[in-house]
């Protein structure tokens, strides 16, 4: 049996979300540098561990984006290929990245094909690193909790 830690579980509603919206920041931050999808998901895998911690590991992972680490993997590896597709539709070789600007009237966003490789990266390592620390967290969950009877 797990022991209840309150002030774990009211910290982490809290801090769960701002970690994810972190997470975003650093994946859109980075979408046109290096790194942004890889290092966003891994800030990402850290809000779903401390829900894991905080709840159980059945819930972080009802949690996530899709309702499964293995789909949410599956479906950033789907979106990283696909990302490689415009670039042979255009002409070129399978992952030439192409830009494009959205003019929204008062400023204008830069999209890319770049932004989904990156967002592709960001869900397969999401998937995959919070289904392996799921699966270690319900192996045994109470490992290195002392409980008194």
């Amino acid at each position: 049996m797990n022991p209840r830690v309150v002030m774990l579980e009211v910290a982490a509603r809290g801090l769960y979300w701002v970690i994810l919206a972190a997470s975003v920041w650093v994946l859109l931050r980075g979408h046109n540098e290096p790194g942004g999808g890889f290092i966003g998901a891994l800030v990402a895998v850290s809000a779903t561990v401390l829900w894991a911690v905080a709840r159980s590991p059945g819930d972080a992972a009802r949690r996530l984006p899709l309702g499964s680490p293995r789909v949410l993997g599956a479906a950033g590896v789907l979106l990283g290929a696909l990302s490689g597709l415009p670039g042979v539709l255009a002409g070129g070789t399978f992952l030439t990245h192409l830009w494009w600007t959205l003019d929204l009237g008062i400023t204008e966003v830069k999209l890319s094909t770049v932004l989904l490789f990156d967002l592709g990266v960001y869900l397969g390592v999401w998937g995959a690193l919070a289904g392996y620390a799921i699966a270690l967290l319900e192996v045994d969950p109470g490992a290195g909790r002392e409980t008194r009877p």
